[in-house]
């Protein structure tokens, strides 16, 4: 072994140890799930996010793993993320190892001779892995980083092969926006979060949840002790993964514009330049009104820009989220876009979430915005966040996007889910896309991220997701696949065959018991905890299935034995869907979750088909009446208020809600909602908090009851008081609807951030 004579570290790596990222049965997990795909060379299609280039001699022989190694590097490395990575093993030292691991940056002693091969992109690096030992030469720290868990991963089934590997990524930044609405990420899930991303070569972590009042609403106010301890600890957790750590402020809700609000917002920024924050952002998304023109956002970023990032030289670029951040609300003529592309730095990255607030993104587009702003822009994706679908959970693939667009933004972020460990099994396909759009596979990628977040219950997993991918009708439009592997059966059932039906049943028993297999798998516990709700409603559409199934079978039979068992299984198909209806509005919601839906694009619906066809053609053949209805719920929600139409109705005991949305609404006048009830209630009260004080006067109440439709006042307890509350005459009124509308006579932005009403 050549041992350098200048700072030498030389230490033993215990292999198996080094697999920090995961367990030897992940390992063993991520190579069957591989075993399907025909890759470049058999043990870097263990690598993932997918090297750019990989060379390996045609039948070149697989060689056990090593037990241990020796390093050679400078001691320059000792403070980089690779060398914490290589520290998270057991070692010890021993400079008689028979494996050699080298490992250098561009102009290191170490590399010296790898310094042509070594990729000129940021974040690049080349790895060289032969039987005597291995060579990570790389751009920078991040490359260092990602090589060393690109040879890492290639070794994670016990062999290594003989191969060259040149790599780099396609975006510059890549990672994860935490700006959902509802309940924060808790700080072990952001810690786990961080470790996600360094695995798999994502370098962004933006902070800015928007239920965190210190990031919006109190802007102003430096964190508590307690908080700013838990952002610096992240923060340091971030660089030990190779991951840009951006903290967001969101002032745009208050903002004066005035020297003194532009004061405190430096002050703030100092305050976390003081933590060890070192990437910031401001955040102008969501609002109207003072906070959202063009022309004094630009003037405020340029500001910070110079006196606060240029200051100082350690601090990553500037981000803007702006108020138009997509195409469907971006007014040309009043030229927002283009007032902050031509009058804001160069160097400051603008945020962008395509053709509408949920979008896929493509060429057209990318050249759309860009053109505008003066600047790649920079991809707030919103998948697979789910704030506005919260009775769904969202376990499919990430696809969409073109696969020629690198080039064209700056960076890209996905917003997830508040469910942040079932997020990591699309998560990991926004990693690999991010890294290398020509080759990106979200088929295979989906594979591997269900392996990664439950590897011992991985097929029981999968055979779940596949009824959780879609999002269901909502304000955006943003459908996903989900049932299409039944769509062929579900025509076949349309049919009447028999044999299909039992095929159905098949396919609803193998639901119920992944649900049931995943229900008493706590390896992941966290996991465990999100999915539950969505679990147990698997488990109710299983029996519902079934019992349909059976139902649809029986109505075929003739006699009296056959009349019987029909009108059984009727009732209890019934008693189920209430069952599902119930569990839908119990406490076993997480917080602010309107419901629980499963399967509902193909596998409900056609149970919900079969069901009405089966009670007719019973009711045609015995003279019968019974109800045919399937989908029980007791409300219904109409608006001509698009963003409004699709919000779903829930309950807690005498609670009724309608689930809040999430942006600006635009409320047109004259325009209304009504929620009718399947019978009349006696309200108890009702409040609603449309986001503007003194807006109850242009909005109109009225209850029908008695066959005519009565007015409701509607009044603020204080004037800065957003929520809107009834006059005392509601109180024991019955009504089967009631309807609010817009009177002032001209279009209102509001928000819609609850309404509920409580009934005797």
């Amino acid at each position: 072994m050549i041992l350098y004579t200048f700072a030498t570290i030389t230490y033993i790596l215990k292999l198996h140890t080094l697999m920090i990222m995961n367990t030897k049965t992940l390992a063993v997990g991520l190579a069957l799930v591989l075993a399907g795909w025909q890759p470049l060379s058999a043990q870097f299609s263990l690598v993932n996010p997918v090297p750019r280039q990989v060379s390996s001699a045609e039948g070149a022989v697989l060689h056990e793993a090593p037990a241990a190694w020796a390093v050679v590097a400078d001691a320059s490395l000792r403070q980089s993320a690779a060398w914490t990575l290589l520290q998270s093993a057991a070692v010890k030292p021993d400079a008689g190892a028979p494996f050699t691991l080298t490992l250098g940056l561009k102009g290191q002693k170490a590399v010296k001779k790898y310094a042509k091969r070594i990729p000129s992109h940021a974040e690049g690096y080349y790895l060289s892995v032969s039987p005597r030992g291995a060579v990570v030469a790389a751009a920078d720290e991040a490359g260092l980083y990602y090589g060393l868990q690109s040879l890492l991963l290639s070794l994670s089934a016990g062999k290594l092969q003989e191969a060259t590997v040149t790599d780099w990524p396609d975006v510059p930044f890549r990672g994860t926006v935490e700006g959902f609405y509802g309940t924060p990420w808790s700080h072990k899930a952001r810690l786990s979060q961080i470790e996600f991303y360094g695995r798999h070569k994502m370098n962004v972590y933006i902070y800015g949840p928007k239920d965190d009042p210190y990031h919006r609403n109190q802007w102003r106010l430096p964190y508590p002790d307690d908080d700013a301890r838990r952002i610096q600890e992240l923060n340091e957790h971030a660089k030990q993964h190779s991951v840009k750590f951006y903290w967001a402020i969101h002032p745009g809700v208050d903002i004066k514009w005035t020297v003194e609000d532009r004061d405190y917002l430096m002050a703030k920024l100092e305050k976390m330049y003081a933590l060890g924050i070192r990437a910031f952002a401001v955040f102008f998304d969501d609002i109207w009104g003072e906070g959202a023109k063009a022309d004094r956002q630009a003037e405020l970023l340029n500001y910070v820009d110079d006196h606060f990032i240029k200051k100082y030289h350690d601090v990553e670029p500037l981000i803007l989220c702006p108020t138009e951040y997509n195409r469907a609300w971006a007014d040309d003529a009043k030229g927002y876009l283009r007032t902050l592309g031509r009058g804001m730095n160069k160097d400051i990255h603008i945020m962008w979430t395509g053709n509408t607030v949920v979008h896929c993104i493509d060429r057209e587009s990318m050249e759309w915005i860009n053109e505008r702003i003066d600047r790649k822009a920079y991809i707030w994706w919103n998948f697979p966040v789910s704030d506005f679908v919260r009775d769904h959970i969202l376990l499919g693939p990430a696809y969409g996007n073109d696969l020629d667009i690198a080039s064209t933004m700056s960076g890209f972020v996905s917003n997830p889910m508040e469910h942040a460990e079932a997020s990591k099994i699309s998560l990991l396909g926004i990693a690999d896309y991010c890294w290398n759009m020509k080759a990106y596979d979200y088929q295979k990628d989906w594979e591997l991220g269900l392996a990664e977040v439950l590897p011992g219950n991985r097929e029981a997993l999968r055979t779940f997701a596949l009824y959780n991918k879609d999002l269901g009708p909502n304000g955006h439009g943003f459908r996903r696949e989900e049932g299409d592997e039944l769509l062929s059966l579900v025509a076949r059932v349309g049919q009447g065959e028999p044999a299909a039906i039992v095929e159905l049943r098949a396919k609803a028993l193998e639901l119920g018991r992944a649900a049931r297999l995943l229900l008493g798998d706590k390896s992941n516990a966290e996991l465990h905890r999100e999915l539950r709700p969505w679990l147990l409603q698997g488990c109710l559409l299983s029996e519902y299935g079934t019992a349909i199934c059976d139902l649809a079978l029986a109505s075929r039979q003739r006699g009296a034995a056959a009349e019987r068992e029909f009108e059984a299984l009727y009732k209890l198909s019934r008693s189920i869907n209430a069952q599902m209806y119930e569990l839908e509005n119990s406490d076993v919601r997480h917080a602010l979750q309107p419901g629980i839906k499963v399967g509902t694009k193909v596998l409900l619906p056609t149970l919900n088909k079969l069901f009405t066809a089966s009670v007719d053609a019973y009711n045609a053949a015995h003279g019968t009446a019974l109800e045919n209805t399937a989908d029980y719920n007791p409300f219904r929600l109409d608006s001509d208020v698009p963003q409004l139409k699709l919000l779903p109705v829930s309950v807690r005991g005498n609670d009724v809600s309608i689930a809040p949305s999430l942006e600006v609404i635009n409320w047109p006048k004259d325009a209304g909602l009504t929620l009718t009830a399947d019978r009349d209630i006696t309200f108890a009260g009702m409040d609603f908090n449309l986001g503007v004080p003194g807006v109850a006067q242009h909005f109109r109440l009225e209850l029908f009851t008695g066959g005519q439709w009565h007015e409701v006042s509607l009044l603020h307890y204080a004037d800065n008081d957003p929520v809107i509350h009834t006059g005392n005459e509601l109180g024991g009124m019955t009504a089967g609807k009631f309807r609010l509308t817009n009177k002032s006579g001209r279009d209102l932005q509001v928000y819609f951030r609850h309404f509920k009403f409580v009934k005797q």
